[in-house]
């Protein structure tokens, strides 16, 4: 039994006992919908299903109530009466007075309250006073139960009227019984308890499965696994059960809830997750204008001793490492690629710089001597070129420029630092970056409620068929 409850283990060999499982469930469910709906739908099975009634009243403590029992009982005797001996018999006037002292003690007492259908009552004596055109119910029925009436008017449209419009009424009526808890019999559990104790015996078959499979688990981790067959095993909010016995539709095959829940995912993640990104993304930046506000920002820069220990994984200034990374690749890497175009630049400068002059402007009105600038122009373009090329990478290449460098570096930070530190500069500083800070968040909520996440959802569906595929 433990192997065929291990449908992780083997999908396919005991599918057909999770569909056996799964349609059981199925049913139980089924019954559970039934019994909720049946005392809202007991008018309905009563007039169109009157076995379904007659075996289901007993589960719910119901039986016919007597005293509109007796009042349909006496009226099929007044029926009797009158097709033997006619309206004018000692015998009907009896019954019919009978029928109008019922009638009076209904209005009353209302038998109709126990079962929740005060309405049929208040709809009975509307359809009372409409027939007779009486404005109280006592004188409509009395008018209604009598000899001279019926005579008047017509028995048999009259009693014909009763059985089609009054009578369907008061056969609904019911009596239901009371336990000690002052609660509505209800047997319906005697129907749920052997389903519960074969969910009870799979789910524990299922959590010795779980543990065995994964000994690290504990057994309240195991049964946590399959959290939601738990409400199977529940005598309350029995309408729950619809989670476990879809989720077990959709293992056994029977019933394909994918497109389904990847909708409901959708939906959910997308709401939750606008709702979380403009509340998550909004308090970010009000903590960084709160710390700038507070001159928190400000002191954790300046000063060193309110700082926590700043962790170094690798002994290195990242910032002056990547700043001298970057002016080798420059100087080793980029430069010869563009010499060529360095020099251009240097001769077109040159050149422009030559024709400003008188000198050049003279020397080029004489023959054989016009194209000596142009020639000189290039040559220090070239030189002026090569020259600062070999300076630079002699300086980099130089342990001096290095330290000078470096020195370069601190005394600039050191400088930035004194001023920023200047009252006027952090205020101007401090409210420039408020303000940034402000239209930040603004136009990232305008955004997020524009476009939404609907796009970043699309690019995670994309990415998984990716991997998928």
């Amino acid at each position: 039994m433990t192997s065929t409850l291990t449908l992780k283990q083997s999908p396919r060999r005991f599918l057909w006992l999770q569909r056996i499982l799964a349609i059981v469930a199925l049913v139980n469910l089924l019954l559970v919908f039934f019994d909720l709906s049946y005392i809202s739908w007991r008018d309905f099975y009563f007039h169109h299903f009157p076995e379904v009634t007659q075996f289901y009243d007993p589960v719910k403590g119901i039986e016919p109530h007597r005293d509109t029992q007796n009042y349909l009982k006496e009226v099929d005797r007044l029926e009797a009466l009158v097709a033997a001996e006619g309206l004018q018999s000692p015998e009907v006037e009896t019954t019919l007075a009978e029928l109008r002292l019922l009638s009076n003690q209904a209005i009353e007492d209302n038998p109709f309250a126990i079962a929740n259908k005060s309405g049929s009552l208040e709809k009975i004596k509307n359809l009372m006073r409409d027939r007779l055109a009486k404005n109280s119910a006592h004188q409509a029925f009395n008018s209604f139960w009598s000899s001279a009436y019926f005579s008047q008017v017509g028995w048999t449209s009259e009693i014909n009227f009763f059985n089609s419009s009054i009578r369907p009424l008061i056969e609904t009526n019911y009596y239901r019984h009371i336990d000690t808890n002052s609660k509505f019999v209800d047997r319906f559990w005697k129907i749920d308890l052997p389903f519960i104790i074969l969910f009870a015996f799979d789910y524990l078959v299922r959590i010795f499965s779980i543990s065995r499979r994964e000994p690290n688990l504990s057994w309240l981790e195991a049964m946590l696994r399959r959290w939601y067959d738990l409400f199977l095993l529940l005598p309350f909010w029995r309408w729950l059960r619809v989670i476990p016995v879809l989720v077990r539709l959709n293992q056994s095959e029977l019933v394909n809830l994918k497109p389904f829940r990847r909708q409901i995912n959708r939906d959910f993640i997308a709401n939750f997750a606008q709702e979380m990104t403009e509340v998550v993304g909004v308090r970010m930046i009000d903590g960084m204008q709160n710390s700038i506000n507070q001159g928190t920002v400000a002191n954790w820069m300046f000063n060193s001793e309110s700082r926590r220990p700043y962790i170094d994984i690798n002994n290195t200034n990242e910032v002056r490492a990547i700043a001298s990374r970057l002016i080798y690749v420059s100087v080793y890497d980029v430069l010869p690629q563009v010499q060529t175009d360095v020099e251009a630049l240097l001769q077109y400068i040159i050149k422009s710089a030559l024709n400003q002059s008188p000198v050049y402007q003279q020397l080029q009105n004489i023959p054989g001597v016009n194209k000596f600038p142009n020639q000189l122009a290039e040559n220090i373009a070239k030189d002026l070129s090569q020259t600062s090329y070999k300076v630079l990478k002699a300086a980099i290449e130089d342990p001096e420029v290095a330290k000078l460098v470096s020195q370069l570096f601190t005394n600039f930070e050191k400088a930035l630092e004194e001023e920023l530190q200047k009252k006027h500069n952090l205020q101007e500083i401090e409210k420039l970056l408020i303000d940034m800070l402000e239209e930040i968040k603004i136009n990232y909520i305008k955004d997020i409620e524009i476009e939404g996440v609907e796009k970043s959802l699309e690019e995670s569906s994309q990415l998984r068929q990716i991997l998928q595929q």
